[in-house]
C-alpha cells in the first residue's frame, strides 16, 4: 500500500475538518509548504492536496500555495477540491498535478468523467464519500440516491485511475466502525481502492493490509496531530499485504490471511479485523489494561 500524506488547505492554512464542516475546522501550526516539505523527507511518495474552500465552492481558491507545493515536491502530487469542468482538469494538469480527484462532478455529469478520462488515461481518480451506505457529494453535504457498489461499478467502465473510497461514518471520530464497507469496496470493484478516513492508529494500516484490494491509504489529521509517525506508517505500508503476499502462493485473499510473523493460515480476514477493531475500541476506553490489550492482540493474529 502506498500512504498519502494528505494536505487540507483552507484560506492557505493547514486544517482538518472533523465533521466535515467548514465551521468546525481544525487549524494546524504549521505551513502547508512545510508539510509538503516535512512528508517529503519522511519517505512519502505521493501526496494529496485538498483545496477546502474549493470543496464547498467549486473552483480553485488555494491554487498559488498548490502550485508551490507541487512545483517543490519531488514526488507526484494529486489535488482534489473544487475541480468540476474540464477547464479545472486541463489547468491543474497544465500546472503539474500528477492524478487529478473528482467528486461531486464526477457523480453529476458521467459525461464530462468519460471526456476527461479519455483525455488522461490513468491520471483521473474518483472519490466515493460515503455516509449510513448513501454516497455524499457538495463537501458532504448533500445525500444521493446512489450505494457505493453500484456508482463504483459504473466508474470501473468508464475507465478512471483509482477510487478514493471515505468512510464518513469511521472518520467523525467512531473508530469501532467496522471496516465492512472498505472491504466489499475492495471484494467487489476492479478497481484499485484508496482508503481515506479509516486511519487514526498504526493498527489501523495493519487492518487494512489484510483487505482485498486496497492499494492506498489517504491520512491526514493522524499525521497533523502526531497520532501516527509518517515513516512507520510507509514501513508498515510496505509489508506485503494479502493481495500480494497470497497471490504469489496462488491463496485467494478470502481463503487466508496472515500472521505477523509469515505464516499464511486459511482464515476470515474480516471477522480478525473487527476483532482487533474491538479490542483497540477496549482499549482505548480503557476496559482493558496495556500489558491485556498486547496480550490478547497477538492471541487474535495468532489464531487466525
Amino acid at each position: 500500500m502506498i500512504i498519502y500524506p494528505d494536505i487540507e488547505i483552507q484560506d492557505g492554512r493547514s486544517v482538518s475538518l472533523p465533521r466535515g464542516r467548514k465551521e468546525e475546522a481544525t487549524v494546524f501550526d504549521i505551513s502547508p509548504l512545510k508539510a509538503a516539505e516535512n512528508f517529503q523527507l519522511a519517505g512519502a511518495e505521493w501526496l494529496q492536496v485538498v483545496d477546502i474552500d474549493g470543496v464547498f465552492q467549486g473552483g480553485r481558491f488555494n491554487s498559488g500555495m498548490i502550485r508551490e507545493i507541487i512545483d517543490d515536491a519531488d514526488i507526484p502530487v494529486q489535488v482534489a477540491g473544487g475541480i468540476r469542468t474540464e477547464q479545472h482538469v486541463d489547468w491543474w494538469f497544465e500546472h503539474g498535478a500528477s492524478r487529478i480527484v473528482l467528486g461531486t462532478a464526477a457523480i453529476k455529469d458521467t459525461q464530462l468523467l468519460r471526456h476527461v478520462c479519455h483525455l488522461y488515461p490513468d491520471r483521473i481518480v474518483v472519490s466515493i464519500d460515503v455516509r449510513g451506505g448513501y454516497v455524499l457529494i457538495d463537501g458532504w453535504q448533500t445525500r444521493t440516491a446512489f450505494d457505493p457498489i453500484t456508482l463504483g461499478r459504473n466508474f470501473c467502465e468508464v475507465g478512471v485511475a483509482a477510487v478514493v473510497y471515505t468512510d464518513i461514518d469511521r472518520f467523525e471520530n467512531h473508530p469501532e466502525s467496522s471496516l465492512a464497507g472498505t472491504s466489499e469496496m475492495g471484494t467487489e470493484l476492479d478497481l484499485p481502492i484508496i482508503s481515506s478516513g479509516t486511519i487514526q492508529t498504526l493498527d489501523d494500516i495493519s487492518l487494512l493490509s489484510l483487505l482485498p484490494n486496497i492499494h492506498g491509504v489517504i491520512t491526514g489529521r493522524a499525521l497533523f496531530s502526531g497520532a501516527v509517525d509518517l515513516k512507520e506508517a510507509i514501513a508498515l505500508a510496505r509489508e506485503p499485504g494479502v493481495d500480494q503476499s497470497l497471490a504469489e502462493e496462488g491463496v485467494r485473499p478470502q481463503q487466508a490471511s496472515r500472521t505477523p510473523t509469515g505464516q499464511t493460515v486459511p482464515s476470515d480476514y474480516t471477522t480478525m479485523g473487527q476483532e482487533l477493531l474491538d479490542l483497540h475500541r477496549a482499549h482505548t476506553e480503557g476496559v482493558v489494561s496495556v500489558e491485556e490489550y498486547q496480550a490478547a492482540r497477538q492471541r487474535i493474529l495468532t489464531r487466525f
